[in-house]
C-alpha cells in the first residue's frame, strides 16, 4: 500500500514534555542509586516509590519499569540532550491522515461523499463497499475506518467539504472570514439599509378582499438599528421601495447620505439608477435628485446587510404572535395548518388583519423595539440614539410627487373609484378619461390626481357617506355635513349653467333655467319622500281667476304658491305645521 506520509521535522509538544520528564526522572534515579549500597535493590525501590506516588512526573509518564530507566539512560549516552529521549515516530501534518484505506478506496468513497447531492456518510460507505465487491476485492475495510477518515477530512478540509456539498454561498456564509464594521463611526441618517421581507402572516388584500402574504420593504438606520421607514404591499416592486423611502425620510426629517440596499431587480430598476428611465413622467433619477449615494450589496451575501438581523427579530417577536401566522415555509408552519390537527384547528382564532390594522400593530411593536438597548451605542436605547439627529425640515410635498404609488383610474361622477372608496375634488367635475392616482397606504384620506402626462391636477378627498335622515335622526355634525354637500352640488351646477349661458341664446337660457328649477324641486321632493303629506290625492283650488295644478305633496304646493301667489292664506297655515319646520327651518 502506498501512503502519502512524510516525516515532519517539528516535535509535538506532548512528546517534548514527555522527554523532559524522562530526563528529570533519570537524574533523580541516579541520585537515589548513588546513595544505596545494593544498586539492584535501589532500582526496584525507586521504581516502586515512583509508581505509588502522585507527583507531576508520574502524571506525565505513568507507571515505569526498571528496564525503562536503563533504556532511557543508554539513549542519553552520558549527555543531557533530552531530544535523544523523543521517540523516532513519523508524525504526519494536518493535511494527511494515517489510514489503511488505499488510494482507490479513498477515491471511490470521497467521490460519493463530496457529491453536490449531499449523500450521507452511511450511504456513501454502503455504496463504496458494494463497488469494491463488484471489482473483486477480497478485503473490505470496516465501516468505522471509513467514518474516521470522513471525520478527519471534514475537520481538516472543511472549506472543500462545504464548497463541494453546499456551494459557494455556503462557503461564504460558513467558512470565509468576515469583516467587522465599526458602526460607532456613523451618525444617525448617514446610511439607511434597505431590504424586502415576505411576511409570515396573512393580511387582507385591499384590492381583492382576499387574504394574502404581503411584502414588507424596510429602511433601517445603521447607527441606531431602528426601522425608520417601511411600506407593506403585495409584492416587492419599485413603487413599494419608493414609498418606504418616502416614509423613512419623513420620519427622520432628513435625507440620508447613502442607501445600502439589496441587489434584487426591484432595487436595480432604472427608477433609481438611471437618469433616462422616467423622462416621460418628469423624473430624472430618484436617488440622484435627492442627493443620495447608492451602494448595492453583493448578490446572495446576507452577512453584508445588517437589516437581516432585524427581520429575524421581527419574525420571532412579532410575526409569530399574529393569529394569521402561517410560517415562512412548509417546515415551520403552525400546527393548525397541518393535516388531521383538529385540536389545534378548533383552538385557532381565525382573524386576518387589514393592512391598516397591520401598520398600527407594527408601529406598536417598533415602539417596544426602540426601547431596547442599542448595540452601536452603549448605555443608550435605540430611541435615544435616534433622537440625537439633525433634522432638516423636509418639504413633504416634494416627496409626495416623487414617491407615492401610482394607479391608473377613470374619472366618474363621484371622482375616481379606488379601494372601494370614492375620491372627489371640484377640479374633477366635468372631466372624463384616464388619470394617474398617486397614493400611500399609510394615509388613504386623500390621493393625488395627475394627468397621464404627469401634470398635477388636484388632491382628492375621500367621499364620506351621509346620514339617510340627518334632519330627524342625525346629529348636528350629520346635518351640517348634509348641508355642505347640498351646497357643493348647487355650486357645481351653477358653475355649469353660467358656462353654458355664454354659448346659448336668451330663449335657450330661459328654457334651461326653467328645467333647472323643476329638477331642483324634484330632487328636494325625492330626498323628503318619507315625510307623509297632510293631504293626499288630487288637489285643485279655484283662486277666483284660475285653478291650481295638481300637487303630489304639501312641499310641492308650497314651492308653487310661494313663487306665484305668496299672499295665499294656505302658506300661513302651512308654516305653523311641524312638516314645514322640518323641511325649511
Amino acid at each position: 500500500m502506498e501512503n502519502q506520509v512524510e516525516t515532519i521535522k517539528y516535535t509535538p509538544e506532548k512528546a517534548k514534555q514527555n522527554a523532559l520528564a524522562k530526563l528529570d526522572l533519570i537524574r533523580k534515579w541516579q541520585d537515589f542509586r548513588r546513595k544505596a549500597v545494593n544498586k539492584l535493590q535501589a532500582d526496584y525501590d525507586f521504581v516502586k516509590l515512583h509508581n505509588s506516588s502522585d507527583s507531576y512526573l508520574f502524571s506525565v509518564l505513568g507507571k515505569i519499569s526498571r528496564g525503562s530507566l536503563h533504556r532511557w539512560k543508554a539513549s542519553l549516552d552520558g549527555t543531557e540532550d533530552y531530544t535523544r529521549l523523543i521517540p523516532n515516530y513519523k508524525y504526519v501534518s494536518v493535511n494527511e491522515y494515517r489510514t489503511c484505506l488505499t488510494d482507490e478506496e479513498i477515491k471511490i468513497f470521497m467521490g460519493l461523499l463530496l457529491h453536490p447531492n449531499r449523500i450521507c456518510i452511511g450511504k456513501a460507505i454502503a455504496l463504496t463497499k458494494y463497488k469494491l465487491k463488484e471489482q473483486g476485492q477480497s478485503f473490505i475495510p470496516a465501516d468505522i475506518t471509513f467514518r474516521r477518515y470522513a471525520k478527519w477530512f471534514k475537520d481538516n478540509n472543511y472549506d472543500k467539504w462545504v464548497l463541494a456539498r453546499d456551494g459557494e454561498k455556503a462557503l461564504s456564509d460558513k467558512v470565509e472570514p468576515y469583516i467587522k464594521r465599526d458602526a460607532s463611526l456613523l451618525d444617525v441618517g448617514d446610511i439607511l439599509v434597505a431590504d424586502g421581507h415576505k411576511l409570515a402572516f396573512q393580511v387582507i388584500n385591499p384590492f381583492t378582499g382576499k387574504p394574502c402574504r404581503a411584502t414588507l420593504v424596510g429602511f433601517l438606520d445603521w447607527k441606531s438599528t431602528a426601522l425608520v421607514g417601511y411600506e407593506i404591499m403585495l409584492e416587492e416592486n419599485t413603487q413599494c421601495i419608493a414609498s418606504a423611502l418616502r416614509n423613512a425620510i419623513i420620519n427622520l426629517d432628513m435625507i440620508p447620505k447613502i442607501v445600502y440596499q439589496d441587489n434584487g431587480r426591484a432595487f436595480r430598476a432604472k427608477y433609481f439608477t438611471d437618469d433616462k428611465g422616467f423622462g416621460e413622467l418628469g423624473f430624472y433619477g430618484l436617488y440622484a435628485k435627492l442627493g443620495i449615494e447608492t451602494v448595492f450589496a453583493r448578490p446572495y451575501n446576507a452577512r453584508s446587510k445588517v437589516i437581516e438581523r432585524f427581520f429575524k427579530e421581527f419574525q420571532e417577536g412579532f410575526e409569530k404572535l399574529m393569529p394569521s401566522y402561517v410560517g415562512s415555509s412548509i417546515n415551520n408552519k403552525p400546527a393548525y395548518l397541518k393535516r388531521n390537527e383538529k385540536f389545534h384547528s378548533n383552538l385557532h382564532y381565525d382573524y386576518i388583519p387589514t393592512i391598516e390594522e397591520t401598520i398600527k400593530m407594527i408601529d406598536m411593536w417598533l415602539k417596544f423595539k426602540n426601547s431596547q438597548p442599542c448595540t452601536n451605542a452603549p448605555n443608550l436605547t435605540i430611541a435615544e440614539v435616534l433622537e440625537n439627529r439633525k433634522k432638516q425640515n423636509i418639504d413633504k410635498s416634494l416627496l409626495d410627487d416623487l414617491m407615492l404609488a401610482t394607479e391608473v383610474k377613470t374619472i366618474q361622477r363621484n371622482g375616481v373609484r379606488f379601494l372601494n372608496c370614492d375620491y372627489f375634488d371640484e377640479r374633477l367635475y366635468g372631466l372624463r378619461g384616464k388619470v394617474l392616482v398617486k397614493y400611500n397606504l399609510f394615509d388613504l384620506t386623500n390621493v393625488k390626481i395627475f394627468t397621464p402626462k404627469g401634470e398635477y391636477l388636484c388632491t382628492a378627498e375621500r367621499v364620506t357617506e351621509t346620514h339617510p335622515m340627518a334632519k330627524i335622526l342625525g346629529t348636528v355634525e350629520d346635518l351640517e355635513d348634509y348641508k355642505q354637500k347640498i351646497q357643493k352640488q348647487q355650486k357645481l351646477k351653477r358653475k355649469t349653467i353660467n358656462s353654458v349661458k355664454k354659448l346659448l341664446t336668451n330663449d335657450e337660457i330661459k328654457l334651461i333655467e326653467a328645467r333647472s328649477n323643476q329638477e331642483e324641486m324634484e330632487n328636494s321632493n325625492n330626498f323628503h319622500k318619507e315625510f307623509k303629506p297632510r293631504s293626499n290625492g288630487v288637489q285643485k283650488i279655484n283662486n277666483g281667476e284660475k285653478s291650481l295644478p295638481i300637487f303630489k305633496n304639501n312641499s310641492e304646493k308650497y314651492e308653487y304658491l310661494i313663487k306665484h301667489n305668496p299672499s295665499d292664506a294656505w302658506i300661513t297655515e302651512f308654516k305653523q305645521t311641524k312638516e314645514y319646520k322640518l323641511l325649511y327651518e
